[in-house]
């Protein structure tokens, strides 16, 4: 399997089976949960969230976490007082954003997007669509995006590949 991204990185996942580079493909590909509020820590306010991946992998350093947390937070458009809140005291849009920024918050290079939208009213897919769209044009993110919803992934997507009967057929999303 390879991965290639607009940032032109090409690289077998083969590579990545070594102890070594195990973090690298952690930090290079993150993923997006459909349900965010399990795939959250209740018990972790919104900053130790961020803070946590931040600090694990040594992106920043100890003084710039804060401010890289602010930054993840206006990068997925949630206010900055979000840092003091835990998942329970947001919308389901507002969790999938956090989701988004922790995912974000490694600076993967690809990001793969399960069923990101499928539990959110129509209204709130599109806002979460929107961002994810504009994310992957101005990070130069690739994205894998999952969902049973064809038009939310012509719409994202540049080519779609769908799995029916056991087998696989790709395709451009815009013909």
């Amino acid at each position: 399997f390879f991965f290639s991204s607009r940032r032109r990185h090409t690289r077998s996942l083969c590579d990545w089976s070594s102890d070594v580079c195990s973090s690298d493909l952690r930090r290079s590909v993150q993923m997006v949960f459909q349900d965010p509020f399990s795939s959250l820590n209740p018990r972790m306010t919104v900053g130790q969230v961020l803070r946590e991946s931040l600090t694990f992998h040594k992106l920043v350093p100890s003084e710039k976490v804060e401010e890289r947390c602010l930054e993840l937070l206006s990068l997925v458009g949630l206010p900055a007082d979000s840092l003091k809140s835990y998942p329970r005291q947001f919308s389901g849009g507002q969790r999938q954003r956090i989701g988004i920024a922790r995912a974000l918050a490694l600076e993967p290079k690809i990001l793969i997007a399960d069923e990101v939208v499928s539990a959110l009213d129509v209204s709130v897919q599109a806002s979460v669509v929107n961002l994810l769209m504009d994310l992957k044009r101005d990070l130069g993110l690739s994205m894998l995006f999952i969902s049973h919803n064809i038009a939310v992934v012509r719409q994202v997507s540049d080519r779609i590949a769908v799995m029916y009967l056991g087998r696989i057929e790709i395709g451009r999303a815009h013909v």
